[in-house]
């Protein structure tokens, strides 16, 4: 065996581990978004945009890297924990020199999502889970949520958009408000000392 030989089977299999050790630990492969489900969710953006547009699992960059050539003067972050994907966004995003691209090796429910104006996501339902609680843990004024085939627990979409495709792939879009938090009065505890 020649030494480039080898050294490509050392860099498939450490991809390959590095796959299957964050699919192990997220329970789901990386997977990319279609074109025409990255042209739907892109086209579905209808609010004033304030914060950054931000990718959760991020994978291989194909939607955040559109977001991003698309809105040039838009943050746009994506968190992706497998290793190989990663690398690969983030050679792309060099690549194409895109400056307003920032791309974390991390797991999104470490992040701080709060200043976010978006969320995309391409999970698996136990991942949507995951980002459910998280909305409800941290304060969001307003967010748009835009997911890929897998829907919020227990949370009903503003809107369903069926892709063209074989499987009618779903669109779920989610115009998130925090729940009010009625205020209640302070309730005034009746001394046992006070006249009357």
């Amino acid at each position: 065996m020649e030494f480039l030989e080898l050294i490509v089977l050392v860099f498939v299999v450490v991809t390959a581990v590095s796959i299957i050790w964050s699919t192990l630990q997220t329970g789901i492969s990386p997977m990319m978004s279609s074109g025409k489900a990255r042209k739907a969710m892109l086209a579905s953006l209808d609010i004033p945009v304030n914060g950054p547009l931000i990718d959760l699992g991020s994978g291989w960059g194909t939607l955040v890297i559109a977001a991003a050539r698309k809105y040039p003067q838009q943050e746009v972050i994506g968190y992706e924990l497998s290793w190989f994907p990663w690398l690969v966004s983030i050679l792309l995003k060099y690549r194409l020199r895109l400056d307003n691209l920032t791309l974390y090796r991390k797991d999104f429910k470490n992040a701080d999502l709060s200043n976010a104006s978006i969320i995309f996501c391409y999970l698996f339902p136990g991942g949507m889970i995951a980002v459910h609680e998280k909305l409800k843990r941290e304060r969001f004024d307003e967010i748009l949520i835009v997911s890929n085939t897998f829907a919020l627990p227990s949370y009903q979409p503003t809107q369903t958009i069926r892709l063209n495709d074989l499987y009618k792939t779903p669109i779920y879009i989610y115009h998130w408000r925090q729940p009010s938090l009625k205020k209640q009065r302070p309730q005034i505890k009746q001394s046992r000392f006070s006249s009357g």
